[in-house]
């Protein structure tokens, strides 16, 4: 079966403490406790994600969650979460967890596990990362050295796309940096296992 994941969202809503979240939940899989562990870790990660960014804060004034199906082909799921909050100050905070799986085993990758053991994929990918800083000019905090072999991805129209949350190496002015990477530079590097190969063009 190579259909997409049926997506159903879920809505999680305070009206009285201004927070409206809405979420993703996986339905229809063939093998009920795949389908059961992928939701049980999408809700894991929100509710961490609500937790950090002040759920239970006194002085929280607005909490906005929705999600992104970003790769949905090749029973491989990659989405993300975003979560806004505001509890005061100059502006509010927010925050993007992104969870890829194979929908047919339940699996989820994290980054290191997309590629064959002992492959500099650290060193590789913070290289490309470094001269798109350049090239884009993207504004730092301090000196870009490496990704974390675990840093935030997602996958998206054939790429991998590392992520830093906001202030993680760059003004809050900066946003989220993204950095797209075609799958096929770095296909020596990429397990034949793994979600990267499945989604490898022209296979």
């Amino acid at each position: 079966m190579d259909l997409p994941v049926t997506i159903k969202t879920k809505s999680l809503n305070n009206p009285a403490l201004n927070i409206k979240i809405t979420y993703p939940e996986v339905t229809e899989l063939y093998n009920p406790s795949v389908q059961m562990n992928i939701n049980v870790k999408i809700v894991e990660t929100l509710n961490r994600m609500l937790l950090d960014l002040g759920y239970h804060d006194p002085n929280l004034q607005e909490m906005l969650g929705y999600y992104e199906i970003k790769t949905n082909e090749r029973r491989i799921l990659s989405l993300s979460l975003i979560v806004y909050s505001y509890t005061g100050g100059a502006h509010g905070l927010t925050l993007i967890k992104s969870l890829t799986f194979n929908a047919d085993t339940g699996k989820m990758y994290l980054l290191y596990e997309l590629f064959k053991p002992g492959a500099p994929f650290v060193e590789t990918l913070s290289s490309i990362i470094s001269e798109k800083i350049k090239k884009w000019e993207i504004p730092l905090i301090g000196d870009f050295t490496s990704i974390r072999r675990d840093q935030d991805f997602y996958l998206a129209d054939h790429s991998l796309v590392i992520y830093f949350q906001q202030y993680e190496i760059s003004p809050y002015v900066a946003g989220f940096p993204y950095f797209p990477i075609p799958i096929w530079d770095i296909k020596d590097l990429i397990t034949d296992t793994g979600p990267l190969n499945t989604l490898l063009p022209f296979t």
